[in-house]
């Protein structure tokens, strides 16, 4: 019998609420601790929405370890958003994958202050 042993690779994932948003990234942060080791959480802090409108966030950003392929991070993140019951109006919850191992994504959000300001915190 072999024992395969995946690789770990470091993530980045972005957490934002409009919608009871202290309970949901709450709620989300100890979803995502169970797909990632070595989980190391931000704090949150408040943003208003990037389209000029008066709606407010609360933002966090969680870093860690997983052996999930990219994909399969992607999936997880998906599905979590979908159990919050997640609406174009109404976000629960939005998980963003920042970062996969090298592969850096949502290139455009990386430059905002509020991003910025979380990593200092991980």
């Amino acid at each position: 019998m072999f024992n395969v042993q995946r690789s770990m690779f470091n993530v980045l994932i972005a957490l934002g609420s409009n919608y009871h948003p202290c309970a949901h990234i709450r709620w989300a942060s100890q979803r995502l601790s169970c797909l990632l080791s070595d989980a190391k959480l931000s704090r949150i802090i408040w943003t208003q929405d990037i389209h000029g409108t008066s709606i407010h966030y609360a933002n966090r950003l969680m870093a860690g370890y997983t052996s999930l392929t990219a994909d399969e991070l992607q999936q997880q993140l998906k599905a979590i958003e979908a159990e919050s019951r997640r609406t174009k109006e109404c976000v629960t919850i939005d998980l963003d994958l920042m970062q996969y191992g090298d592969q850096r994504y949502h290139l455009n959000d990386w430059p905002r202050p509020y991003i910025k300001n979380l990593l200092s915190d991980i």
